[in-house]
């Protein structure tokens, strides 16, 4: 897929989080906002996967370790066709499949459970390994948040990649600053983030995450890579494409009302005709 289309599956992507969202009166779009692009060339470029057969058994995988931003998730699964995009209007909906969090149990493409933050890295090391041991040639993709990485099993888990000399894995922090409570140099600093995944023996890429050209580049580099896990520092903005969202702590877990929605899809709307023009 060339960069113009990755541009306008991202801007869907976002215009689907946003509807599930305020369709649930409850959920992230902040930080689902901000992974959109990374969300999007992971499904659509990156990974080796097929929506007609989801448990393939050579396929990469991909956890979600802030799970809270499953919006995010769901919504590039339903634009790749693993479910119905109609679906995802039933977000966090009483008998719904698509819970606040992802659940590999009853939601196709979904490869860990997650949600508790620190430990879906936990997980993908261990798929990883898995891999190794096995002689697999899958390779897995993990998405953390820059404030989970303040959660010390995260460190833990980066020792062993480290350690068992991961290259079949890439590790990527979505770096937009800000947690639930403020912004991540002022609650509890995991800065230098670069310095400390080159400590525990990762590649390490720093990234604009929502410019797709830079994006790219990372992911063909981490394929490039032997003898070390990867480690790409994505910095993002939180709440992208939406004005009134962009940057803003406080939509790290709320959703908006129908005036805020209105407001959202027309932003959206507009970027979406910018990239028909160009």
């Amino acid at each position: 897929m060339d960069k113009l289309m990755l541009m306008k599956t991202a801007n869907e992507v976002r215009k689907d989080i946003v509807t599930a969202v305020h369709s649930a009166k409850a959920g992230h779009p902040g930080g689902s906002l901000s992974a959109a692009d990374i969300f999007t060339y992971l499904y659509f470029e990156e990974m080796n996967i097929d929506p007609k057969d989801p448990k393939k058994a050579d396929r990469d995988r991909f956890v979600l370790s802030k799970g809270h931003t499953a919006p995010g998730l769901y919504s590039v699964l339903a634009e790749r066709g693993y479910f119905p995009k109609e679906d995802l209007k039933t977000l966090r909906h009483t008998g719904s499949y698509l819970q606040g969090h992802p659940d590999m149990k009853h939601i196709p493409g979904v490869d860990m459970s997650s949600g508790s933050l620190g430990q879906g890295i936990s997980a993908a090391v261990g798929m990883a390994i898995s891999a190794k041991l096995s002689n697999d040639d899958y390779r897995v993709y993990t998405l953390l948040g820059d404030g989970e990485i303040q959660e010390g099993q995260v460190w833990e888990a980066s020792m062993l990649a480290g350690h068992h000399k991961l290259d079949n894995l890439v590790v990527i922090v979505d770096n937009n600053n800000l947690q639930i409570d403020g912004a991540i140099d002022e609650v509890n600093s995991p800065y230098p983030i670069d310095k400390k995944f080159e400590a525990f023996n990762f590649h390490v890429i720093n990234i604009d995450g929502n410019d797709f050209d830079q994006i790219d580049a990372a992911f063909k580099e981490a394929k490039t890579v032997k003898g070390q896990p990867t480690a790409i520092i994505a910095k993002t903005l939180k709440g992208k494409g939406v004005s009134f969202m962009e940057n803003q702590v406080g939509w790290h877990g709320k959703a908006p009302n129908d005036e805020e929605y209105k407001i959202a899809m027309e932003d959206l709307e507009k970027v979406g005709e910018a990239l028909c023009q160009k």
